[in-house]
């Protein structure tokens, strides 16, 4: 069973179990007294996937003509297949760029985005690593920047034992490597490149529970998946250690490395009534959602802001 089977299989129970107290509120027909039904495809971020996949695996059951699928290309590989119209919603770990917004404009793709959770980007070692509890963003930089040679662990601090540093983290396309890069390095996209990167988390998890001095990067449901496995790091932005928790990112002392998570639903998109009813389920029913898929909530202004945004989609649309 993979990560994510394992992920998935609570949700299909708790699907079960809630469809009774949620189908008031995810809808069930397409406003004309017709069942839904028709796809909704999904693709981009490798962090939001699990969070998707659980509103899915709960709107498919109550909705059983509708198919979602849930790609995972990362967060610019799913911008680049939703700005030439092949997706209907985007998954996204940090907020849509420049030139890929003109991208969507040059191929007339309209969207909004819609916050659907947060999360804390966690640093992780082997669970053998006694002697990395909490760094620097200093000391992360020292390890990650462009150029940088340090490839063991007495090279971060003199410290630290003489054990080489194996590095493990997020490609290129990832929204999560953009993010950490920014954060941690100051620029985003700006890295060391003799890593190992993949847009599968779960190559990260495999090669830092593999090696004592490994260390890697992803989001915080990835870490609670593992922490059987894997260890995660507390992080000084500036004012002390702090360890990713919900509390932590919620009032952003988990700090440079809580962000919140998005969906990009495009206009095209929306206009089907089955892609309309799962955003406005997704939304409706995120506490769920979010609890199913292991994520940090967002806060109750956070929700009430999505609320808003999805209705002023809606009335855009004219639903």
């Amino acid at each position: 069973m993979t990560m994510r089977q394992f992920k998935r299989a609570p949700v299909l129970v708790l699907g079960a179990v809630t469809a009774m107290t949620l189908t008031a509120c995810g809808g069930g027909d397409s406003g004309n007294g017709e069942e839904l039904s028709g796809p909704v495809v999904i693709d981009g971020s490798s962090t939001v996937e699990p969070l998707s996949s659980a509103a899915a695996e709960l709107f498919m059951g109550e909705n059983p003509g509708v198919q979602v699928t849930v790609g995972t290309s990362g967060t610019g590989g799913g911008f680049k297949k939703f700005c030439v119209a092949e997706t209907d919603i985007s998954d996204a770990s940090r907020p849509i760029k420049d030139s890929e917004a003109q991208l969507c404009a040059d191929n007339g793709v309209q969207f909004s985005p819609l916050q659907v959770a947060n999360d804390a980007l966690t640093v992780v070692v082997n669970k053998e690593n006694t002697w990395a509890t909490c760094l620097t963003v200093d000391q992360l930089r020292t390890i990650w920047e462009p150029g940088s040679t340090v490839n063991n662990w007495n090279q971060v601090d003199p410290s630290f034992p003489d054990e080489p540093l194996g590095l493990y983290g997020a490609g290129a396309d990832s929204g999560t490597f953009d993010y950490f890069t920014d954060a941690i390095n100051g620029e985003e996209g700006a890295s060391r490149t003799d890593y190992n990167p993949s847009e599968d988390d779960n190559i990260t998890v495999q090669g830092v529970a593999g090696a004592k001095g490994g260390m890697g990067y992803f989001g915080f449901s990835y870490f609670e998946e593992n922490a059987d496995r894997l260890r995660a790091v507390e992080i000084d932005g500036g004012d002390g250690c702090v360890a990713p928790s919900v509390e932590a990112t919620q009032d952003g002392s988990y700090a440079p490395l809580g962000r919140p998570l998005f969906i990009y639903v495009s206009d095209d998109g929306l206009a089907k009534p089955q892609v309309a009813e799962f955003a406005k389920y997704y939304i409706d029913n995120n506490d769920e959602i979010v609890t199913a898929a292991l994520f940090v909530p967002m806060t109750a202004a956070q929700k009430d802001k999505a609320r808003q945004d999805l209705a002023d989609l809606q009335a855009k649309a004219g639903q």
